[in-house]
């Protein structure tokens, strides 16, 4: 699962009589989710959030992109990032990883999270016929830029019939 366990607390925005997320259950979602949220600062301070596939590894939250690419560019500046997933519903659980993003150099490395991502997300990676076929070899090659955000502080945000706001903390290295 992970290499270190966050501490867990219940919010003061939760419902009376709520419970704390566990951690193994905010990690399952992050597993099951498709699509995450990527959020960045411009430099001269604008927010931007983009779409994009993300895989725990690592130890974190991985994710790649292309050089020239805006969220690339922003975390050249600023490191600080959130990645969101979650239900798009009134029910389900959203989870939220706040953290710094750093770039995967260590080909072993890149090779384990491209191991990680294929296994999660299959066909789409795997296939010919996928849409980001061959996203894989590119990264093991190092001709798209892998990030892997250190998850400093989480939460997760239970919803109806009951809410909860769990914030998880990990120790810092």
């Amino acid at each position: 699962m992970v290499d270190r366990e966050p501490a867990t607390e219940l919010g003061p925005f939760s419902s009376p009589g709520a419970q704390a997320t566990p951690w193994a259950s905010a990690f399952a979602v992050l597993g099951e989710a498709e699509v995450f949220w990527l959020s960045t600062v411009r430099p001269d301070g604008r927010p931007h959030v983009t779409p994009l596939l993300a895989a725990w590894s690592l130890g974190g939250l991985c994710f790649t992109t292309g050089g020239q690419e805006r969220k690339a560019r922003n975390l050249e500046h600023n490191a600080r990032c959130v990645l969101t997933t979650g239900t798009n519903a009134l029910t389900g659980v959203d989870v939220v990883i706040e953290g710094l993003a750093s770039v995967v150099d260590d080909r072993s490395e890149r090779r384990q999270a491209t191991a990680d991502f294929e296994r999660k997300y299959g066909a789409h990676l795997t296939s010919p016929e996928g849409t980001w076929y061959g996203l894989g070899d590119a990264v093991i090659a190092g001709d798209v830029t892998l990030y892997r955000v250190a998850p400093a502080v989480g939460f997760a945000f239970g919803k109806l019939p009951a809410s909860s706001q769990t914030r998880y903390t990990w120790p810092s290295r």
